[in-house]
């Protein structure tokens, strides 16, 4: 018998179309570690690999459908082989309404893979009878029929979040330049371009944002205090909004003319009152790598 070292087995199966896509990435930011499309015939190997990572490898999911083709046929047989051997797992069956799954396959405008010359509707009724098997043996069947992509989450997060360990939304705060363009990962950007600027101090503008007396000379207007008070109250309300909605990442920019001193300021400022709401924040001054290159 393999010795499991207290990992969890997770195999995800079902309808295509019925969400397996999302669930994985879901799982992911879970802390699982994921495997598409495998092929059943390793599923063994691939278990005794994850058994010698001596702990660093905790929470495994693994993808097989029919895409697998004459491969998937196996999957019962391997899965009997390991229930012999000693390793627990358990099976995550995603499907779906026949007039949910059509819908999704003309949105997306992709070929059913049991249909490929057939109507959609063919080849999903092909597909529920090769995998009814597999379906009575699941632990659990998922209908995402009516469910949005927040709802699928919270159902994950309910059955297999119980490691207690999984990264919170991770808070990244910019500064950059305007005439270097706009972040285009920024989820929310403000101007500060209105702030007195230090580039026209001779002592102050050969230094950056990052430094004492810069700081210290954006901070220290009312207008500058002004802001930060509207601003900090608006991210102190936003920040759980995006938690509840679901959000994993929040890039939040800050822009100056030419991001070396207000908005260095600034984003600094702003990233030290987010960590102390409790959230682990990268800061990152794109202005400044920009000038350095």
């Amino acid at each position: 018998m393999l010795p499991l070292h207290n990992i969890k087995f997770l195999l995800i199966t079902g309808l295509s179309g019925a969400g397996k896509t999302e669930t994985v990435r879901i799982l992911e930011d879970l802390g699982f570690f994921c495997v598409d499309n495998l092929p059943p015939a390793l599923i063994p190997k691939f278990a005794e690999l994850c058994i010698q990572s001596e702990g660093k490898i905790k929470h495994v999911a693994l993808v097989c459908d029919i895409r697998g083709r004459g491969f998937f046929d196996h999957l019962i047989e391997v899965l009997e082989d390991l229930e012999e051997t000693g390793l627990s797992y358990d099976i995550l069956f995603l499907e779906a309404s026949d007039e949910a799954l059509v819908r999704r396959f003309k949105e997306s405008r992709r070929r059913h893979p049991l249909a490929p010359e057939g109507t959609i509707l063919e080849g999903i009724m092909q597909e529920r009878k090769r995998l009814q098997e597999l379906r009575g043996r699941a632990h659990r069947i998922v209908d995402t029929s009516l469910l949005s992509p927040r709802e699928l989450r919270d159902e994950m997060v309910r059955w297999f979040d119980d490691t207690g360990d999984h990264p919170s939304m991770a808070v990244s705060v910019i500064s950059f330049g305007y005439k270097h363009g706009l972040p285009l990962d920024a989820d929310l950007a403000v101007d500060v371009r209105f702030l007195p600027n230090p580039y026209w101090v001779e002592s102050l503008a050969p230094l950056t944002g990052n430094d004492a007396p810069v700081r210290d000379y954006v901070l220290k207007w009312s207008i500058t205090q002004k802001f930060l008070g509207k601003y900090l109250e608006l991210i102190e309300f936003l920040l759980p909004q995006y938690i509840k909605e679901g959000k994993q990442e929040v890039v939040i920019a800050i822009g100056c003319t030419g991001g070396r001193h207000r908005s260095v300021a600034l984003a600094n400022y702003v990233a030290d009152f987010i960590r102390n709401q409790g959230f682990v924040v990268n800061v990152e001054h794109r202005g400044l790598q920009k000038q350095a290159k």
